[in-house]
C-alpha cells in the first residue's frame, strides 16, 4: 500500500508539472504573438503616416530623412537592454508594459522595409518565417536531446555574424550580404529550438507568481527577437525589391 501511494503521489506531482509547464509556455507564446502583433500594426501605421499621395509627409522625413532616424534605429535597442537589466527590480505589470512599448518601437523602426520591398513578399516572408519558427520551437520544446552544446555553437556565430555585418558595411559586398543572410537564417533557426529548450528548463513549480511572470516575460523577449531576426534575413534573400 505505501509503495501504490507513493507511485500515486509522484504520479499526481508529475501531472501538476506537466500542467504548470504547460501554462508557463502558453503564457510565453501569447505574449510574443501579441509583442509581433503590435509590432505589425506599429509598421503598418507608422508607413501610413508617413506616406500622402505618393509622398513623404513631415511625419515620414523626419523617421526615414532626418537624423531622428538614429533615434527610431537605436531606441529599440536602447529599450530591450533596458529591460534585460531592468526586469527584476521591475513589477510584472511594468516589466510587460516596456516589453509592449519595445515591440511598437520595433514596429516603427521596421515600417522602412516597406519602403525597400514589396507588401506582398514582406506578407510572404512573414508566414515562411512563423511556419518555419513554429515547426523549429516544436522541436525544442518536445526533444530530449540537450542542445545547450548547440547554443553555445551557435552564440559564437551570431557574434561572427555581427562582425561580418559590420564589415560589409564597408565594402558592399552583394556576394557577402547574400551569405550573411543565410548563414543568418541558419543561426536563428537553430536559436530558436535552443532558446526554447532554454525558457521550458527555466520552469520551476515553486515560483511565485511574480518570478513566474517575469520568466514568461524574458522567455516571449528572447522568442520574439529570434522571430524578428529569422524574419529579416529571410527577407533579405527572399524579398522583392520595389
Amino acid at each position: 500500500m505505501a509503495d501504490l501511494r507513493n507511485y500515486q503521489s509522484r504520479t499526481q506531482t508529475g501531472e501538476m508539472i506537466d500542467q504548470g509547464l504547460r501554462s508557463y509556455m502558453l503564457k510565453v507564446y501569447n505574449l510574443m504573438a501579441l509583442g509581433l502583433a503590435i509590432t505589425g500594426v506599429a509598421a503598418f501605421l507608422s508607413f501610413q503616416f508617413a506616406f500622402a499621395d505618393g509622398q513623404l509627409t513631415a511625419f515620414g522625413q523626419a523617421i526615414y530623412l532626418s537624423p531622428l532616424k538614429w533615434v527610431v534605429i537605436l531606441a529599440p535597442l536602447a529599450m530591450v537592454f533596458f529591460l534585460s537589466f531592468r526586469i527584476n527590480r521591475m513589477s510584472v505589470s511594468a516589466a510587460q508594459t516596456t516589453f509592449w512599448i519595445y515591440a511598437a518601437l520595433v514596429g516603427l523602426s521596421l515600417s522602412s522595409l516597406l519602403l525597400i520591398y514589396t507588401g506582398q513578399s514582406v506578407v510572404q516572408t512573414f508566414f515562411i518565417t512563423a511556419a518555419s519558427f513554429g515547426a523549429l520551437s516544436l522541436y525544442g520544446y518536445s526533444t530530449k536531446r540537450d542542445l545547450s552544446a548547440m547554443g553555445s555553437f551557435l552564440v559564437m556565430g551570431l557574434f561572427g555574424l555581427i562582425i561580418a555585418s559590420v564589415v560589409n558595411i564597408f565594402l558592399g559586398s552583394s556576394a557577402l550580404q547574400f551569405a550573411i543572410s543565410v548563414i543568418g537564417v541558419l543561426i536563428f533557426a537553430g536559436l530558436t529550438a535552443y532558446d526554447t529548450q532554454r525558457i521550458k528548463e527555466m520552469y520551476y513549480e515553486a515560483d511565485g507568481a511574480e518570478v513566474m511572470g517575469r520568466k514568461a516575460i524574458m522567455g516571449a523577449l528572447t522568442l520574439y527577437l529570434d522571430f524578428i531576426n529569422l524574419f529579416m534575413f529571410l527577407l533579405q534573400f527572399m524579398g522583392n525589391r520595389k
